[in-house]
């Protein structure tokens, strides 16, 4: 989990709680307030969610090159075209 994810999650359940205040008082303007939050966070938590995914695949793309390396060393060949 990275900080966009664990501070859109914060934002989402601080605009959640401030939606559900304004709701329970009938302050409209913290109501919109919280769900402005909300989606604060939505957007965070998913911009979040974008880079874990991006740099996991950098990671599987490093691992799965590595392995290619180490089979033709084992095997005695060379890959010398680039792909």
């Amino acid at each position: 989990m990275n900080k966009d994810q664990v501070k859109g999650t914060i934002d989402e359940l601080a605009g959640t709680t401030k939606r559900e205040a304004g709701h329970l008082t009938g302050n409209s303007e913290l109501q919109v307030e919280g769900m402005a939050q909300q989606v604060k966070g939505k957007i965070e938590k998913a911009w979040g969610n974008a880079e874990e995914t991006v740099r996991e695949a950098n990671e599987e793309a490093a691992v799965q090159h590595e392995s290619r390396i180490d089979v033709a060393i084992e095997n005695g060949t060379e890959d010398t075209e680039r792909r």
